[in-house]
């Protein structure tokens, strides 16, 4: 069957999908995608998942992708992030028959992806990209797609999206917020973008940013003529927002832990979604705060919901007539709501001029937390230094590695040829050369193989002799397995 493309391939295999789940790093796991098309969504993407790691781990791939079938769990889109041609396709390669399409992660804008040199930070590089989905287009039978954030200036951003478009992209998932908007400075995400690029392309578009409720789906998609909208921060705190709902926080938690009992997930991910679910209701109840943190088991986190839930149903019945919610807030905190991060202005009125009134006190930034100042230390670095007083943060007195010369990756301290183990085996074995640094010895088992191999010719008769030398490339072969 041919591989559908553009609009037929969001028509037909993703069933024409307004309502998108987001690839989001360890949030968007098969338990969670399961409870949101549950409550209305129609489209999930795995996490994002790091390209050279599942092309060379079993258990990341069998973790993430290989694990129980679950046929209610489609369409589904996997994501990754990669910046190299071959291995990005080589990954999708393995991934292409669990899925419906494999996605190019272009818009994540976390430090981490900086120093990996992928997501929003080869936005750059369009040589790049379009060798990756010119590859990726020609080698896979399932679609390409990919997930972008704009550049500030509109017209670049079309051309962007013209270029990926081009290279063979069959669907285009527009964050509206650059690279540089993410955290405390995200802000609003800009729609003009989105709709410029809908008008701009023939490939289906997916809006992403400024979704909280259902209406915002609504008033995006007429907006901005897109094809469907996709949602993270809103989904994690309301997994029900597609149907339009706002349930209650503890019901949403039941049902999302009934589900991971089913298809377990590590419980950091299952303590994370309650954060998120729980968020306004654990303003309230700061000691059950404490107590989702230091939970160690499932049934620890089931004990915590039934005290929210009693605690909550208490204060509904102690409420009084005509009350209503605090904190500004909406809906009581008992009920799944969207959080409304504050911007950068506000959140200095918050924090005081200087942000450090009442003791609060904004962002560090990296140099204040790397300076060894305990009191700017994060405090997962405090509770390191309580463990070990002579512990220092300050980067100067980190060890540097020295780099392979072939590679960039940290080099054998005893290597002959400054390389890596990798490296170094290839060109060890290529010359037939020793590296004792690296326990490498082919020039050594070489002349051993072909000493012994005199030896016995003297003993052979003349067939023997001729079949001995067709065996001696077979060794230096083995040798090279070591």
């Amino acid at each position: 069957m041919p591989k559908l493309r553009g609009e037929a391939f969001w028509r037909e295999t993703l069933r024409s999908a307004h309502y998108v789940v987001a690839p989001m790093v360890d949030q968007s796991e098969l338990a969670w995608r399961l409870l949101s098309r549950r409550h209305g969504a129609q489209l999930c993407y795995t996490p994002m998942l790091h390209a050279q790691v599942f092309l060379r781990d079993a258990n990341y791939r069998r973790e993430n992708l290989y694990g129980e079938a679950c046929p209610e769990d489609r369409p589904l889109i996997v994501q990754f992030c990669a910046n190299d041609p071959e291995v990005f396709v080589q990954a999708a390669l393995l991934a292409q028959d669990y899925c419906d399409a494999i996605d190019l992660n272009l818009g994540c804008p976390q430090m981490i992806a900086k120093r990996g040199h992928y997501g929003a930070f080869l936005q750059e590089e369009w040589d790049l990209l379009q060798r990756m989905i010119l590859l990726a287009n020609e080698k896979l039978s399932v679609p390409i797609t990919c997930k972008i954030r704009v550049f500030p200036d509109i017209d670049k951003t079309v051309k962007y999206a013209q270029m990926l478009e081009k290279a063979g992209c069959q669907l285009l998932t527009v964050h509206g917020r650059t690279k540089e908007q993410k955290g405390p400075l995200a802000g609003a995400a800009s729609w003009e973008h989105i709709q410029a690029v809908r008008k701009a392309v023939n490939i289906p578009v997916f809006a992403n940013g400024n979704i909280q409720c259902l209406s915002d789906v609504e008033e995006c998609i007429r907006k901005t003529g897109v094809h469907g909208v996709m949602s993270a921060e809103g989904n994690l705190h309301n997994p029900a927002l597609f149907e339009g709902r706002n349930p209650l926080v503890w019901e949403m938690a039941e049902e999302y832990l009934e589900i991971v009992q089913k298809y377990p997930c590590p419980l950091s991910y299952v303590r994370a979604h309650l954060f998120k679910l729980w968020h306004h209701t654990l303003q309230v109840y700061q000691q059950l705060r404490e107590e989702l943190a230091k939970v160690k088991t499932l049934e620890g986190i089931v004990d915590v919901n039934r005290e929210l839930k009693l605690r909550c149903q208490e204060e509904i019945a102690n409420q009084k007539e005509g009350e209503k919610p605090k904190e500004g807030l909406p809906f009581f905190h008992w009920i799944c709501q969207p959080y409304i991060r504050p911007g950068p202005k506000e959140r200095c009125k918050e924090n005081g001029a200087g942000g450090t009134e009442k003791g609060v006190r904004g962002k560090r930034t990296l140099e204040e937390e790397e300076d060894g100042n305990s009191e700017l230390l994060s405090k997962n670095k405090q509770k390191k230094k309580l463990r070990n007083p002579n512990k220092s943060f300050d980067p100067s007195l980190k060890p540097k590695y020295a780099k392979c010369d072939q590679c960039g990756n940290p080099k054998g301290n005893k290597c002959v040829f400054n390389m890596c183990r990798g490296c170094c085996k290839k060109r060890a074995f290529k010359e037939t050369a020793d590296c004792p640094g690296h326990r490498l010895l082919f020039k050594t088992k070489y002349e051993k193989s072909l000493s012994w191999q005199h030896s016995q010719r003297g003993t052979e008769s003349p067939e023997m002799s001729r079949r001995g030398e067709a065996e001696e490339s077979v060794l230096l072969k083995e040798a090279g397995d070591c």
